[in-house]
């Protein structure tokens, strides 16, 4: 309205306001008020009279997006900044941290880093699958370099962007190509599981997995579920250090699982985002899924190097999927990238270069293995401490055994919603809302201090 108005006024209408009309076309949402000054100017004085209209503006095009709400783990974060009472503790976000409490980047890292500005390296776009030193040595450090599948060219590995991007190409694979199929999903999962897969219009169902009685794991449920569930579904399973539980199957309850997938012919889909993190071994945390390679399953495995090296912000990870033929894996990664291809073009460099020369370097890979070691013993050993702690201080006789059986940088409290939000208003713990805590978020020196909080809040919160 406001520019039709514009071109009915010029040339004739004075130039003040065109002006006003200019910077109104300029502002949605609004209406505006003009006053216009019209007159002549005669030597001994001026007369002018004075004119006030109103010219209303289409209101603003997105007025009927609504506010968002705050991410149910990174609004943890937020929350905890704001907070300036001296004992508060970030035990929300899944990050490692030092018995200092401080954010740690690798000494492994550095050296990679070191190596490539002496090589003086470029920033030249990568291929749309990713950098290939990085794809070889990411297929083999989770398969295993003599695995028959890597040997035979079996594995379409694409570089993603970390262990979410990896999740999201997989499901716009599975949207394309399997569509009407359903991905299984652990009751309870990651938060974003649910998001990835509604957003790639992938449907999803749950399937037991935690028991709240033993806190720990309902097989028989998740047994149960899985065989349940229509033929060809997909089965979402986290290799090693369930999040948010910590709660992983046993090796023979993997083969059980492995069985129940088999006869329902469904389709093992692995999110592995914690490879050496969990046990501090990488060929330990990878058992799941060769044993489920070894059976000649076709899988997909989405991996990330967030935890394992540190490198959050580089977004770093690849989606894995293993066929029953080289010829099928070729045209299964040719469809990745194509689906790749509108999503982000082509995945960064910077990191994918710090996997390949830490991985594919004998000296460096040694180093990054003892400093996995030791980020994992710390985790255990602030596990332990909490476990100490809770059975020093708790006079209920409650069992807390299930904290020393659950493994990798999470526990599973067992706290309901109104417990967790007791830990955050009274305690300053933050943490998320389903009771689970980060360990590598906690030090030693303040294991005691949330072993209060955690009791206060269990046994004085309904």
């Amino acid at each position: 309205m406001a520019s039709s108005l514009l071109s009915s006024l010029a040339p004739s209408a004075p130039l003040h306001l065109q002006d006003h009309v200019k910077q109104a076309n300029m502002s949605l949402g609004t209406s505006k008020r003009i006053s216009i000054l019209s007159g002549k100017d005669f030597t001994n004085g001026k007369c002018f009279s004075r004119t006030s209209m109103t010219i209303a503006f289409n209101a603003s095009r997105f007025n009927n997006i609504t506010m968002a709400p705050p991410d149910p783990i990174l609004g943890v974060s937020e929350a905890f900044r704001a907070d300036s009472n001296e004992m508060k503790l970030n035990l929300g976000v899944g990050a490692y941290r030092t018995e200092k409490l401080q954010p740690y980047v690798l000494n492994v890292v550095k050296k990679a880093e070191t190596l490539m500005l002496e090589r003086g390296e470029n920033k030249e776009y990568l291929p749309i699958e990713g950098l290939a030193a990085f794809n070889k040595v990411t297929a083999e450090l989770l398969f295993g370099s003599d695995n028959t599948v890597i040997q035979q060219q079996r594995v379409a590995t694409v570089q993603g962007l970390s262990g979410t991007g990896s999740l999201r190409l997989a499901a716009a694979l599975i949207e394309r190509y399997f569509p009407g199929s359903k991905v299984l999903i652990s009751s309870p999962t990651w938060g974003n599981h649910k998001n990835i897969f509604n957003d790639a219009r992938v449907p999803w169902s749950e399937y037991r997995y935690y028991n709240p009685k033993t806190v720990g794991l309902d097989f028989d449920g998740m047994l149960s579920d899985i065989k349940a569930a229509s033929e060809g579904s997909f089965v979402l399973l986290h290799g090693c250090a369930h999040n948010p539980t910590g709660i992983d199957p046993t090796p023979e309850q993997w083969e059980r699982i492995a069985d129940v997938i088999q006869e329902k012919y469904h389709i093992p889909f692995f999110d592995v985002a914690y490879q050496g993190f969990a046990s501090g071994s990488l060929d330990k945390d990878a058992s799941s899924v060769r044993m489920f390679s070894a059976r000649g399953m076709e899988l997909l495995v989405a991996q990330s190097y967030s935890k394992n090296l540190g490198l959050y912000a580089e977004r770093v990870g690849a989606i894995n999927i293993t066929c029953s033929s080289s010829d099928a894996a070729t045209r299964v990664k040719s469809q990745l990238k194509r689906l790749a291809r509108p999503m982000y073009s082509n995945p960064p460099i910077h990191g994918a270069k710090i996997v390949a020369n830490i991985v594919g370097n004998p000296e460096l890979f040694g180093e990054w293995k003892q400093e996995m070691e030791m980020m994992a013993g710390r985790i255990k050993s602030v596990r332990q401490k909490l476990f100490d702690s809770m059975c020093a201080k708790d006079d209920s006789g409650k069992d807390w055994s299930f904290i020393l059986k659950q493994i990798g940088m999470f526990s599973f409290t067992g706290l309901n919603t109104a417990q967790s939000e007791n830990m955050i208003n009274k305690w300053h713990v933050y943490m998320t809302k389903d009771g689970r805590i980060s360990l590598a978020g906690l030090s030693s020196a303040k294991c005691e201090y949330l072993a209060d909080a955690i009791i206060d809040s269990c046994h004085n919160v309904i």
